[in-house]
């Protein structure tokens, strides 16, 4: 079943009318673990959380950076549910809103969003709604919120708060700059209330410039851990993609997933190459036709067991908790990018599994990317930096996980364990021979081919361009014999990595001899490389990884209680997760509650979902017993 935008956002609507919604509800003097518990249904904070609620709730500028999946958006929606006041909050995708819209009305709080795509009339309800006093939270985009119209209004109701997610759009030494953001200085003059700023990922020069635009230079800080150790994490040298991708999904049937792909063309290809194998999968990018991309969005949202196939426009305002895994058929363009794109698995906290395959060519395009962007030279070096830091994660012969929150400013004292190179560590040598041999046929062939012909060289092979150059005289020619055609692929690659070859982005893509190339060459340098066996592509699901599921005794309990949920998000026109999460029915299938007082303690079952649907959920426990 899919839903366009207008019917999605009309449905939400109805869902807070007076005669289908309790008032929103207000705890005005009480604690916040009765709202945290009475309204969405939580027996404690996570870690975080209060300290960030005291400040927002003292009415001090605050700052936090939490990683996907802690929880940063109950920060400003349970305060929002306390005071009782109108809270405005700056989102930059209309998916985003809806998405925490729809859930904040079954939990009982009163919540709209404003934004081009709501049906004729329905910014009048929120406008009467909010002047009445019923509205808690209002989700608004950067660009309409800075309309002097807009700010007239808001200015005469009276605003409690400004809320700013995705904060490090407002900063220019962010990995998502957005000009639009650069207006919230003046929407927060103007309106002169606290501001409360939300982002996944930050570091020291992005939280500065987002203190110094947003807040006049005055903010209580709170950065938090950046690790997700629910996710699993693996990289793997690209082959045949396509082919990787269907392995990886051998055993992960049913479950929903995101696979990144760098161009359009790639995702309607790898969307249909997995339709031909029977796994239900749609494409998602800038060039289809919105209905399209709305309705493809939609199906992803409210399915389970969908494969969406997008480009990085796709994620961003999606807070799918049951995410099973993120697949990266090419490399994204730096860590925070990466780290923003693998956040979207395992939000619910049940084990999540994030590949990503490169080769060189990806390197190059990433490197032609940045240089051909028009940014300014220092944009421009940061960038290079960034995607350095990720090509280092790429080849590491550590932890995963440790190279990645090291980048992030996050040391992790010991390896993971939940990572390829934890599970399988790989092998090491003295690359300073093999990389002196790369770099000598590099600068002898003219620091002008591609890798293809430099491992031909290397390797002996008298191809047509080899000895149409004459390459088949040099010294190097042939002297390659310890490695093969791939050993020697992925020694380049790595060489790439550290910046001891470079590739030419301006010319043809040629190799050329790297910043620290030439005291290599010279000896006055070591080099450390990792050797690639066939082992390391292996995508399957880990032994230690257990599947987001409930005991074999009880799998047929959670199979009909999904499929309960399924039918009332059918009826309310939702996605099923906003009924209940998946955590929420594995628990239910294991602790088997008999009353609604039982079922009150289960996670994420607050008072209004009790409710609406407590009654439904008993019922199918007791026909299972």
């Amino acid at each position: 079943m899919t839903r366009t935008r207008d019917s999605a956002t009309s449905e939400a609507m109805a869902l807070a009318h007076p005669d289908t919604l309790d008032d929103s509800p207000a705890f005005p003097g009480r604690c916040p673990e009765t709202a945290l518990h009475d309204v969405f249904g939580f027996a404690e904070f996570r870690p975080g959380q209060r300290d960030v609620i005291d400040s927002i709730l003292a009415g001090r500028d605050t700052l936090a950076v939490m990683p996907t999946g802690a929880g940063k958006s109950l920060c400003f929606q349970l305060p929002a549910v306390m005071d009782g006041g109108l809270t405005v909050v700056v989102s930059p995708l209309i998916a985003l809103m809806e998405d925490q819209v729809r859930s904040l009305r079954l939990q009982g709080v009163c919540a709209a969003a404003m934004h081009s795509g709501n049906a004729p009339g329905t910014n009048g309800d929120i406008w009467r709604q909010a002047r009445s006093g019923e509205l808690r939270l209002l989700y608004i985009a950067p660009e309409r919120l800075a309309l002097d119209g807009i700010l007239d209004d808001l200015s005469d109701i009276g605003v409690t708060r400004l809320v700013v997610d995705e904060a490090h759009c407002i900063s220019q030494w962010g990995h998502a700059f957005r000009p639009d953001y650069l207006t919230l200085a003046r929407v927060r003059e103007r309106l002169g209330v606290p501001t409360a700023a939300f982002t996944a990922t930050a570091d020291a020069a992005t939280r500065r410039d987002i203190v110094d635009r947003l807040c006049g230079g005055d903010a209580r800080e709170f950065v938090f851990g950046f690790d997700r150790p629910n996710l699993d994490l693996r990289i793997a040298e690209k082959r045949s993609p396509v082919k990787q991708l269907l392995a990886f999904l051998e055993d992960r049937k049913g479950e929903s997933g995101i696979v990144y792909c760098l161009s359009r063309r790639a995702v309607e290809e790898t969307a249909a190459a997995l339709c031909r194998q029977g796994i239900p999968a749609v494409p998602y990018h800038a060039g289809l036709d919105p209905e399209v991309r709305s309705a493809n969005q939609d199906r992803f949202v409210t399915e389970d067991g969908l494969v969406v196939c997008a480009t990085i426009a796709f994620g961003m305002g999606i807070d799918k908790p049951d995410v099973r895994f993120v697949f990266h058929t090419d490399v994204p363009g730096s860590v925070e990018a990466y780290y923003q794109e693998i956040g979207r698995a395992g939000r619910d906290g049940l084990p999540a599994t994030v590949q990503m395959l490169y080769g060189l060519a990806d390197i190059a395009q990433r490197r032609r990317f940045v240089d051909e962007s028009g940014a300014s030279e220092d944009q421009r070096r940061i960038e290079h930096r960034r995607l350095n830091t990720l090509l280092g994660i790429c080849e590491t012969a550590g932890c995963r996980r440790q190279a990645l929150l090291a980048a992030l400013g996050e040391p992790l004292a010991q390896p993971c364990g939940n990572c390829d190179t934890c599970r399988e560590p790989p092998e090491t040598l003295d690359g300073l021979v093999p990389a002196q041999k790369v770099l000598s046929a590099i600068l002898r062939t003219g620091q002008r081919f591609g890798a293809g012909h430099i491992v031909d060289v290397l390797v002996g092979g008298k191809t047509e361009a080899v000895q149409r150059h004459g390459h088949d005289s040099l010294p190097t020619f042939g002297v390659g014999t310890e490695f093969d055609r791939n050993g020697w692929r992925s020694v380049i690659r790595q060489l790439v990595a550290c910046g001891i070859v470079a590739i030419d982005t301006a010319g043809f893509g040629g190799l050329t001899v790297g910043e620290t190339g030439r005291a290599v060459l010279k000896g006055e340098a070591g080099v450390t490389l990792r050797r690639d066996t066939a082992k390391r592509t292996k995508t399957s699901r880990s032994s230690g990884q257990a599947a987001a599921t409930v005991s074999p005794e009880n799998a047929d309990l959670l199979r009909a209680l999904k499929e309960e949920r399924r039918d009332i998000a059918r009826e309310l026109s939702l996605p099923a997760y906003t009924v209940l999460h998946d955590r929420s029915l594995i628990e239910l299938a294991e602790r088997r509650p008999s009353s609604l007082e039982d079922f009150a303690g289960i996670h994420g079952v607050g008072q209004a979902k009790l409710e609406k649907f407590g009654e439904r959920f008993l019922a199918v426990i007791r026909s299972a017993a």
